[in-house]
């Protein structure tokens, strides 16, 4: 049986403490630290969009630490319920992916996964192992231990039904597969966030009627986005990817509200408890620059994601471009067939935007022209149409440019 390393107290405390919000049964965790045996911890992932945020790094950073003890975590590709799509926090029925858009995203999941977790102590198992197999009678067999009642104990659910929203049958089968995964791989313990209780305690129950020990369950906080308002996501724009380039997530993370830099390094970075305090304290009671907690941060962040290097040379180029308010030394360029893109000689900026790849939508385009938070040559848009010109500078939101140029010839 593998082995692992018992925990200090002091590691203990910061392993079952920080960035922790619960862990059920707390006692029985601890224990099984305790024992030395290697512990096999999952996570499971939906490959429903092809980037990680840093929102899913907080339960991911918690599974690295776990491993430095010798304990196996075990990733779970989601390939069956992310075509149905998790029904966690959402307040309409999501659209069903098809097979090739799941696998697509979880390629490009898997390589993020490793930029946080050590692969060497990481077992990659897809849903498809086991439900591949399964016919009409697992399924029903699945679901006969539970009810509707149950089901709509979940707050989502309860809140759809009672305001008369539609809930897909095959949402109330999302919460059995995940947790029939914990029974498929034996899992020790399951991490996720606070809005995947519900699902975590499936597992142990499900677990409990196939005669395995039933998993503890280890939830984290949900890391609040860039808005200061919601749970981070791509959905909601608020995110600071994973895969984020240096700049890009050093301009992101310089852009949180002052309230959230607290949470953001507790969760994320390996800062002192006592500095954190520190932190919140000068926020709190406004006896200090927020602005130089926000830099240390994002250059904490940096170095984590990409390297010191890469920090260092972020903090410059934000110093440079935002601080003083100058262009940064290299501006990124495109090129677009002018003669293409307009009509009558203009172009929608929002149109642009996309075109340039500065926003992924024409709403968000739109968005951010309603903003004033489009410049063109250093001026704001003021016009919802303009003229192009070879080697025009656009800048979209606070962090975002690219050099213009013509591709006609």
């Amino acid at each position: 049986m593998p082995e692992a390393r018992v925990p200090n107290d002091a590691e203990l405390d910061w392993l079952t403490r920080r960035a922790v919000a619960e862990i059920i049964p707390h006692d029985d965790f601890v224990k099984a630290l305790k024992l030395g045996r290697a512990l096999r911890l999952k996570m499971g992932f939906d490959p429903s969009a092809p980037d990680l945020t840093i929102g899913h790094a907080v339960g991911l950073r918690k599974l690295r630490q776990l491993q430095e003890f010798g304990h196996t975590v075990v990733i779970i590709v989601g390939d069956w319920t992310a075509q149905i799509g998790d029904p966690s926090g959402q307040s309409k029925t999501r659209p069903m992916l098809t097979a090739d858009q799941v696998n697509a995203n979880a390629e490009t999941y898997l390589r993020q996964f490793f930029k946080i977790v050590d692969r060497e102590q990481t077992e990659v198992r897809r849903q498809s192992e086991w439900f591949g197999a399964f016919g009409l009678a697992d399924v029903v067999r699945l679901a006969a231990g539970f009810t509707v009642a149950q089901m709509l104990e979940r707050a989502d659910f309860a809140e759809r039904y009672q305001r008369q929203q539609p809930i897909g049958v095959h949402e109330l089968l999302y919460p059995l597969l995940q947790g029939y995964d914990s029974v498929a791989v034996e899992a020790d313990a399951e991490f996720g966030g606070t809005d995947q209780k519900f699902n975590l305690l499936v597992g142990r129950e499900l677990q409990e009627r196939e005669g395995q020990e039933p998993q503890c369950v280890y939830t984290v906080p949900l890391l609040v986005g860039t808005d200061g308002e919601v749970k981070m996501g791509k959905s909601v724009g608020n995110y600071v990817a994973v895969d984020d380039p240096p700049n890009a997530m050093y301009g992101k993370l310089m852009s949180i509200p002052d309230h959230l830099i607290g949470d953001y390094f507790e969760y994320l970075t390996d800062v002192p408890d006592s500095d954190i305090a520190d932190v919140r304290g000068m926020v709190e009671e406004r006896t200090g620059n927020p602005m130089e907690a926000k830099k240390r941060l994002a250059h904490e962040l940096v170095a984590q994601f990409h390297d010191a290097t890469a920090a260092g040379e972020a903090q410059e180029f934000f110093e440079r471009t935002f601080s003083k308010r100058e262009l940064p030394a290299e501006v990124p360029e495109r090129g677009l067939s002018f003669s293409a893109l307009t009509a009558g000689g203009t172009v929608r900026i929002p149109t642009l935007l996309v075109e340039l790849g500065l926003t992924e939508s024409v709403s968000d385009g739109n968005r951010l022209f309603k903003q004033r938070a489009v410049e063109v040559d250093g001026e704001v848009a003021e016009e919802l149409r303009i003229p192009l010109r070879d080697g025009m500078i656009i800048r979209a939101g606070k962090h975002r440019f690219v050099r213009l140029l013509n591709s006609d010839g």
